[in-house]
C-alpha cells in the first residue's frame, strides 16, 4: 500500500463518533504523556509499547506491532525520528480532542503532527490519529 493511502486510511480510521467537550487539564496531561511515551518508543524501536498507545480503530487497521510501526517509518519520518518536540495547544476539534506537536525531523525540516485522542471505555485515552503537515515557518 504506498504511502499516501495509508495515510488516508490511517487519518479515516481515527475520526470518533463524536466530538468531546473542552479537555480538562488531567486529559491535556495524558495526551502529552501518550505522545511523549510513543515518540520515545519510536526512538528505541520498541513497537509494542508505540502500538499500545494507539486507540482499538488503528490497531484493527494495522493488526500487529510490527506492521504498525513499518506503516510509521514509511508514512510519518519526522514522528518516528524527530530530533526535537514541543508540544502547543490542545483544542476540541471534529475529530475530538486534538493536540498540536512541533516536530523537527532527523533532516531539519520542521513540521506540525496534529495528533487526536479517543477516550477509552475504562477512562483512559489512546492516539486515534496523526495528520502531518509540514510546517513552513521561518526559523528564528
Amino acid at each position: 500500500m504506498k504511502p499516501a493511502a495509508v495515510l488516508t486510511a490511517f487519518l479515516i480510521a481515527a475520526l470518533p463518533l463524536a466530538a468531546l467537550a473542552e479537555p480538562s487539564s488531567a486529559d491535556k496531561d495524558a495526551f502529552k504523556s501518550l505522545v511523549q511515551g510513543q515518540l520515545q518508543a519510536f526512538r528505541k524501536d520498541d513497537a509494542a509499547t508505540a502500538y499500545g498507545k494507539a486507540a482499538p480503530g488503528i490497531q484493527r487497521m494495522f493488526p500487529s506491532p510490527d506492521l504498525f510501526m513499518t506503516m510509521v517509518r514509511q508514512a510519518y519520518p519526522p514522528v518516528y525520528r524527530s530530533s526535537s518536540v514541543a508540544f502547543g495547544e490542545v483544542a476540541d476539534g471534529p475529530a475530538g480532542p486534538m493536540e498540536k506537536v512541533y516536530l523537527t525531523a532527523a533532516d531539519g525540516t520542521n513540521w506540525i503532527a496534529l495528533y487526536t485522542f479517543e477516550k477509552q471505555a475504562d477512562g483512559s485515552w489512546k492516539i486515534s490519529g496523526c495528520q502531518l503537515v509540514k510546517d513552513n515557518a521561518p526559523t528564528i
